[in-house]
């Protein structure tokens, strides 16, 4: 996007944006190709972070097509990285690292005492009793084991996934098409695949209807609900926001766009147990939960196990963790977008990326084992 217009061949639109080489400048200038709705900061700044500069073996992050990266140890800000045009200041796309943003706004609610994860989903949503969602809970939607039949190919070219796309306003419309929105979309996934609380069954769409379920548990919007009780009670430097379509329905599954400084803000506030300054912001035992309560089982008959190897993993409230002594929790976005969390060793790993694929096998275990030589090198760091 150089020049005065753009040359045609270097236009970013809504066709291309999500393609090689395209998406290396759309990836942090979402809202100017698709309608957003602002996640603001808080009004009294921030708190800086403490600098403590380290030489990591981060390796090379060129290959694994980073924009940016962000590393804390103890609280302290040890290594940042940016390339191929973000800044510090520049909000990037988070893809599916969204949903785990929402799985730690859906715990302030359940404190609050205004959501119940085990009411069905259809008793705030009762326009969905006619879909395959009937039965389902509010849980099962968190942990993604919803029996609906919606095959999440992301290189389709046809499709529910297109017509997915195109009612968040991702995709543009066929010549002769009519506008469609994200929650009359829901009404067209009507068969099931399976029984609900079985398999880990990834499936976008279940975050965008919980995302749904919390603006009507809350009577507000859902960027207005992330900023009240996420984005300025964890002291976000940065406003962060989310794409919405035409009629103002957030893409909760993977539409928000934040700085990679503000994400590991994020992981800092789960190495904190939820608290920042003193202030429970999301409640302990919701954390917690997430590492000791899911289903390792679920998770071994889902389609993710190709690209983490060996790994014991479950998935729970939006968030994957590898289980073990030394627990990591993390959040995984397709082109490359991660967040890492060992809150044992308190550390924290934020990454976005404009990687081509969007799952890229080879890419996944470089980013794993960076994350992991990270790890070994500053748990044998003294304090």
């Amino acid at each position: 996007m150089h020049g005065f217009p753009p040359a045609l061949t270097g236009q970013v639109t809504l066709a291309n944006w999500r393609t090689a080489p395209f998406n290396r400048w759309a990836f942090h200038h979402v809202r100017e190709l698709v309608p957003s709705a602002e996640i603001a900061a808080p009004r009294a700044g921030h708190e800086p972070w403490t600098r403590a500069d380290r030489d990591l073996p981060v390796g090379d992050l060129a290959a694994t097509d980073t924009d940016g990266l962000v590393i804390l140890h103890r609280g302290r800000l040890v290594r940042e990285t940016y390339a191929h045009g973000l800044a510090a200041e520049t909000p990037h796309i988070l893809m599916s690292v969204s949903k785990s943003l929402l799985g730690l706004l859906a715990g302030v609610l359940v404190g609050r005492g205004q959501l119940d994860p085990e009411e069905p989903v259809t008793a705030l949503i009762p326009e969905l009793a006619g879909t395959a969602y009937r039965g389902a809970t509010i849980r099962q939607l968190l942990d993604m084991r919803v029996g609906v039949a919606f095959d999440e190919n992301y290189l389709a070219t046809s499709g529910p996934i297109i017509e997915y796309r195109k009612s968040t306003g991702w995709n543009p419309l066929a010549p002769g098409e009519s506008p469609s929105d994200l929650r009359s979309f829901f009404q067209h996934l009507t068969k099931p695949d399976g029984p609900h609380g079985g398999r880990f069954h990834y499936v976008s769409p279940n975050t965008d209807l919980l995302g749904w379920v919390l603006e009507r548990a809350s009577g507000l919007r859902y960027a207005d609900l992330m900023s009240e009780l996420l984005w300025r009670p964890m002291g976000a430097e940065h406003a962060a926001y989310i794409t919405v379509d035409r009629l103002g329905a957030p893409r909760c599954a993977g539409g928000i766009c934040v700085t990679t400084r503000d994400l590991a803000r994020v992981g800092q506030l789960i190495v904190e147990g939820g608290r920042h300054r003193g202030v429970q912001v999301v409640p302990k035992d919701w954390i917690d939960d997430i590492f000791s309560a899911g289903d390792p089982e679920a998770w071994k008959q889902g389609p993710f196990v190709p690209y983490f190897p060996g790994l014991p993993i479950h998935y729970r409230s939006k968030c994957y963790v590898v289980r073990g002594p030394e627990p990591l929790l993390f959040g995984f976005g397709i082109h490359g977008q991660h967040l890492f969390v060992d809150p044992t060793a308190e550390i924290v790993i934020a990454k976005v990326s404009s990687q081509a694929a969007p799952l890229d096998a080879r890419r996944i275990a470089r980013t794993l084992e960076m994350v992991e030589q990270v790890r070994r090198h500053l748990r044998g760091v003294e304090s």
